[in-house]
């Protein structure tokens, strides 16, 4: 299947194109293009496979389509869902899919990515019960099924700004982000504190299973806290240098919340297995060739996990804020990558695939495969039928098509004309500090919030 030429997934003897803007123009053009660029990718023309159930344990989901978090900005000032929220998740929830991964969650005021990022604690849970039995109540009206509900819980880590202004929390000092600047040795997060960590977000895991989640996923993804903590070689203490010390704090949580949470609540991560930095700042990365992938630890850990009892998994690569064409193949971003953004999206679905193979009887939700348009619908059944994920999850797709997930059930295909063109502008919108949306696709509110802050117009 893939094999590894310097920091590529190849074909065997093949040379793997430059970046140029997406073409394709049929699945004939798309198998073309990946066999010219000895690229491979599963493609399966007959998508009825998604609409198949899956069980995890007790829990039913009713077909292979998941919505992956998307975080909107736009909750309120104390953390509970706003207006803007509420609308993105009935459009989810009337999108048919049936895992819905509610966004990034934080737990407290000082881990929060924003001021208006959601945030649950034991004094706004009957919002977030509305919430789920909105979302839940709503799909099965359209649909005749409720979806599974997941929600992420996070610590923002270096990426902390609880009142709009830079307040990281940090692992360790990483010279590719702080250059020739460290941040001061207070920001760095105290063994002490992270064992309090594992207790807070296990402690929020169980106030996520009282509000209605069918999980929680204790996020260990994009460099935020818990991903930044896997890759803490030079860290010192119990939470540093071997991997049983950086692996410490998810697989405590998850043991923790295990205890407290019933049988039947899913406890899960979005894990980054590869983060594309060099070693030795970089989680999934080989030690002696440079950002080369080695996924030697990450299946070490995905074992451990599997062992500890978690039955689902959501893998993801690579760093939306540094180096974003890795976890996010675009047609439009700050730079141009030195690669085809097939080869990006080969990347991030061998990381699933071979998470997936290794642990047969996890459930491995892939990503990325926003960037295929209306054939990603045909690359997620050639995924599941080749047994390289159980479940695709879409996430830039979402807020441009909400409705993937029903046109893929009902009519085995998605429309070109409702897809994600991966313009970047949902997240330019977010750089500026305003709620990200579909610009394109959903121009009533995010298109006018845009034009607004090309404006210079404060909102």
């Amino acid at each position: 299947m893939w094999e590894k030429s310097l920091n590529f997934i190849t074909i065997k003897g093949c040379i793997p194109m430059s970046f140029e803007r997406y073409n394709i123009k049929s699945l004939e053009d798309l198998d073309k293009k990946l066999k010219s660029e000895g690229i491979y990718i599963p493609i399966c023309a007959d998508t009825s496979i998604l609409a198949t159930p899956l069980n995890i344990g007790s829990i039913k989901i009713a077909n292979r389509l998941a919505c992956q978090p998307m975080e909107g900005c736009d909750g309120t000032l104390d953390g509970k869902p706003g207006e803007l929220t509420l609308r993105r998740y009935e459009r989810f929830a009337n999108g048919g899919a049936g895992l819905i991964w509610f966004e990034a969650t934080a737990t407290m005021q000082t881990s929060r990515a924003n001021p208006r990022q959601l945030m649950l604690n034991k004094n706004n849970m009957d919002s977030y019960k509305s919430i789920v039995d909105f979302i839940k109540t709503t799909c099965y009206k359209k649909h005749g099924f409720e979806p599974i509900v997941i929600i992420q819980l996070t610590h923002s880590g270096r990426y902390s700004k609880p009142d709009g202004i830079p307040a990281p929390i940090i692992a360790y000092n990483n010279p590719l982000f702080e250059g020739a600047n460290p941040i001061s040795e207070n920001k760095i997060i105290k063994d002490e504190e992270i064992e309090q960590l594992e207790d807070s977000i296990a402690n929020a895991a169980y106030m996520s299973q009282k509000c209605g989640f069918d999980g929680a996923d204790i996020k260990s993804c994009h460099r935020y806290l818990g991903s930044e903590l896997l890759s803490a070689y030079n860290r010192k203490g119990k939470y540093g240098g071997s991997l049983e010390n950086r692996s410490r704090y998810l697989l405590n949580t998850h043991k923790n919340a295990s205890e407290i949470c019933d049988s039947n609540f899913i406890l899960t991560t979005r894990l980054n297995v590869y983060d594309g930095f060099p070693y030795p700042y970089g989680f999934g990365v080989s030690k002696d060739n440079g950002t080369e992938m080695d996924l030697a630890e990450p299946l070490l850990l995905i074992d451990k996990l599997h062992k500890q009892g978690m039955k689902l998994i959501n893998i993801t690569i690579g760093n939306p804020y540094v180096n974003p064409h890795v976890n996010r193949p675009y047609d439009s971003g700050s730079y141009l990558p030195e690669e085809s953004a097939l080869l990006g999206v080969s990347r991030i679905l061998e990381a699933a695939g071979t998470m997936q193979k290794s642990q047969p009887d996890m459930f491995v939700m892939c990503s990325g495969l926003s960037y295929l348009r209306e054939f990603s619908a045909n690359v997620s059944a050639g995924m599941v039928q080749e047994g390289l994920c159980s479940i695709a999850g879409f996430g830039r797709e979402c807020l441009a098509y909400p409705d993937f997930a029903s046109d893929i059930i009902n009519t085995g295909k998605l429309n070109p004309k409702k897809c994600c063109i991966t313009c970047g502008k949902c997240t330019e919108l977010m750089r500026n500090k305003e709620t990200p949306g579909c610009v394109i696709r959903d121009k009533e509110v995010y298109g006018t919030l845009y034009s607004k802050c090309k404006a210079g117009e404060t909102l």
